[in-house]
């Protein structure tokens, strides 16, 4: 059976996940900062072992992103992650402020563009929104 668990996540369970599924490599100190500083986060476990994660990070007023959202291998399809993407979005809900908007984003993974268009996020670009876009900005030797 899978627990759900909000705001316990831990860097041994963040760094375990991210591994899991080939997110980039972060230092401890990166991890733990990111850790400290989302507004939220939700695990789910099966038993004690971590199998999937997501957290929400931004300013809680104006807009917030999905970040992280993350599910190992040997657990997908099984609803996890619509669970976790569930309660990060009902998170969010719960900040907006009566009589506003709050923009919920996310950058998804190459192929799991279907995944969040099912949950109801809106693909770009679009007739009104451009493209997202990112820009790395590194302060180590490669």
């Amino acid at each position: 059976m899978i627990n759900y668990k909000e705001n316990v996540l831990n860097l041994k369970s963040y760094l375990f996940l991210r591994e899991e599924v080939g997110f980039k490599n972060l230092s401890t100190i990166q991890a733990q900062k990111a850790i400290d500083n989302c507004l939220y986060n939700i695990v789910a476990y099966d038993g004690d072992m971590p199998v999937g994660m997501g957290r929400i990070v931004g300013d809680g007023a104006v807009i917030c992103y999905i970040q992280d959202l993350i599910v190992i291998p040997g657990y997908q399809r099984f609803g996890i992650g619509g669970n976790i993407l569930d309660k990060l979005v009902k998170y969010v809900e719960s900040i907006t402020m009566e009589e506003t908007e709050m923009m919920l984003g996310l950058m998804c993974a190459k192929g799991r563009e279907g995944f969040y268009t099912k949950h109801g996020f809106t693909a770009r670009p679009t007739e009104n929104l451009g493209p997202g876009m990112i820009k790395y900005l590194s302060k180590k030797d490669f």
